[in-house]
């Protein structure tokens, strides 16, 4: 008995160590996610975080049904695929009209999920709204005119569109898989903004692409401050809404200090209404003939800044199949809303596992998923 109290008092003595100790965030962590037996963040992690709740249109649209949907059965390949990386759904939208529609694992229609970091292009759409709206200059204005502790050094050159292009020379380690990591802390500090501030930029900014999460965050702080609103509501009125999506989305936020939106991930709804802003894009920002979005906005957003990083734009990954250029929303753990404008081709992935990797940003399930929409549009056609 002595003993398992000697080893209880241990444990609860080390507890309050980490939890007063710079890697705090840790408690939370192990509770919410390494205690249910995940070792990352994962689909439904929504329901342990708060939520600002992002709200739907008082005049929901479903997607039309194509004159084939689900006649046309998927391929032996995609749906081994969907078995071993366990996806929740999949779906594959042509001239917007829903052509497929698949749901696993006990996922419906009405299933929300993590958007992990497809939520970075709702980000950068934002981007472009507030300066559509004159909140923001342009993609140029300058990082400091809303943060002024980043007007020195390499700081005093950082533009709103450095942080939507990748390009910040942020102090910042990109890490899902490690407890003590930037990453890690973001997903479980109580005052995320306090966070990103103490971070500084250590090389010039707008030079390379590299993928950073902190990036997103802090560009999202600045178009709070820039709009005035937290950005589930500005989302919610600027595009939820306008774009008649059917549920009320969640958004995961710091906690009950500051309630400030996880920017860069946390963003969850079904894979119906997801597909949005792939149609919205699609479309360069008309919805049913409103201008939600400038449209040299998005055509800037969909090609490469840098000629060395073609795999990215502002908030966007770029890709092709076989030679037709596309677009897509991409997050942790195969997330996807992919976009073929040419083909007019839309889809639409969540799941648990990406599948294997084929370079540090890439997967060959990423593709797979591609070609089967394109395959299916081609059946149609003979069909």
């Amino acid at each position: 008995m002595k003993k398992i109290k000697y080893t209880f008092g241990i444990l609860i003595l080390l507890t309050l160590i980490i939890y007063i100790s710079p890697i705090g965030y840790l408690i939370p962590g192990l509770a919410k996610i390494y205690g249910t037996g995940h070792t990352t963040a994962f689909l439904e992690d929504y329901e342990l975080f708060e939520n600002a709740t992002v709200k739907a249109s008082n005049e929901p649209i479903d997607w039309e049904k194509h004159k084939n949907y689900n006649q046309i059965p998927l391929s032996e390949e995609i749906k081994e695929a969907h078995q071993t990386y366990k996806s929740v759904a999949y779906l594959i939208i042509h001239k917007d009209s829903l052509l497929h529609e698949s749901y696993y694992d006990g996922y419906s229609s009405k299933s929300k999920s993590n958007s992990f970091s497809m939520s970075k292009s709702f980000v950068s759409a934002m981007l472009g709204k507030a300066i559509d709206q004159g909140y923001i200059t342009n993609i140029n204005q300058k990082v400091s005119d809303f943060y002024p502790q980043y007007n020195a050094s390499y700081g005093a050159d950082l533009t709103v569109g450095d942080l939507s292009s990748m390009s910040s020379g942020l102090d910042w380690k990109e890490e899902y898989y490690l407890p003590i990591n930037i990453t890690t802390e973001s997903y479980f500090t109580d005052d995320l903004e306090e966070l990103i501030l103490s971070r500084e930029i250590i090389s010039q900014p707008g030079k390379e692409f590299i993928y950073l999460s902190g990036n997103t965050q802090l560009l999202g702080m600045v178009v709070k401050k820039a709009v005035g609103k937290p950005l589930s509501e500005y989302f919610s009125e600027s595009f939820w809404q306008p774009m008649n999506a059917m549920e009320d989305a969640l958004w995961q936020v710091d906690g009950k200090k500051n309630e400030l939106e996880k920017a860069y991930c946390c963003f969850a709804t079904n894979a119906k209404d997801f597909a949005r802003m792939g149609k919205l894009y699609k479309d360069y920002g008309k919805w049913n003939g409103e201008q939600l979005l400038d449209s040299t906005f998005i055509a800037m957003s969909t090609k490469p800044r840098f000629d060395e990083s073609p795999e990215y734009g502002y908030g966007w990954w770029l890709t092709e199949y076989k030679g037709e250029k596309g677009f897509a929303m991409r997050g942790h753990l195969g997330q996807y809303v992919i976009v073929f404008p040419t083909s007019d081709l839309i889809i639409v992935r969540l799941g648990h596992l990406k599948g294997p990797s084929i370079n540090a940003h890439d997967t060959s399930t990423f593709h797979l998923y591609i070609k089967e929409g394109f395959e299916m549009i081609q059946n149609v056609s003979k069909s």
